[in-house]
């Protein structure tokens, strides 16, 4: 093997496998590391997504009971102190308006 051409040869080939296996090594690692990121995205995701529903029906809940116990408690004269405060803010607001007109 003392030819130069033969000894070129034979070292592009081996070189070229070493750099196929490096490349092919790398590229599994790239896809294996985009799974793991994927998996853990879809992972978090889930996470976040049963806080969520958790809160939302711990407060959901909350709700409802205080709304039981205020529907419970509620007489006439909370709704007449409601409406009395809605004629209110209706008589400010026409005020308003009426000034807004005459400038």
């Amino acid at each position: 093997m003392s030819n130069p051409v033969i000894q070129a040869f034979f070292f592009g080939r081996a070189l070229a496998e070493v750099l196929s296996e490096k490349v092919e090594d790398a590229f599994t690692n790239v896809v294996s590391e985009i799974g793991k990121f994927d998996a853990e995205q879809r992972e978090n995701l889930r996470q976040f997504t049963e806080e969520v529903q958790a809160r939302a029906e711990k407060v959901a809940a909350s709700s409802q009971a205080s709304t039981s116990t205020s529907s419970s408690k509620s007489s006439s004269g909370d709704l007449q102190e409601m409406l009395d405060r809605l004629r209110a803010e209706i008589a400010t607001l026409k005020a308003e308006l009426n000034k807004y007109r005459q400038e």
